[in-house]
C-alpha cells in the first residue's frame, strides 16, 4: 500500500506538469492574439488608404477615426461582439 506521502508527491508532480502545459498554451495563445491584433491594425491601416484614395472630397479624412489601441479597432469596424452594430457591407465608408 502506498504512503500518503508519496501520493500527494505524485499529485503535486501532476499539478506542476499540468500548470507547465497550461503556461506553454497561455503563450501560444498571447503569441496568436499578437498577430492578429497586429493583422487588424494592418487591415484598418489598410481601409484607411482606401478610404483615402476613393474619397470624393480629394481625399480629406479628417473625420476618420484612427485606432489607438488595437483592440479599439475591432470597435470602429463594428466587429460582432464589440457592442457596435453591424454593418453587413454595403460600400465604402
Amino acid at each position: 500500500m502506498p504512503s500518503i506521502v508519496g501520493l500527494l508527491e505524485q499529485q503535486e508532480v501532476a499539478a506542476r506538469r499540468r500548470v507547465g502545459g497550461l503556461r506553454e498554451e497561455a503563450d501560444r495563445i498571447q503569441a496568436e492574439l499578437a498577430a492578429a491584433e497586429q493583422e487588424g491594425q494592418e487591415r484598418a491601416i489598410a481601409r484607411r488608404r482606401v478610404d483615402t484614395v476613393l474619397a470624393p472630397d480629394g481625399g480629406n479624412t479628417a473625420d476618420v477615426k484612427v485606432a489607438q489601441d488595437p483592440r479599439d479597432v475591432d470597435a470602429q469596424l463594428g466587429a460582432p461582439g464589440c457592442g457596435e452594430a453591424e454593418d453587413h457591407g454595403a460600400g465604402v465608408a
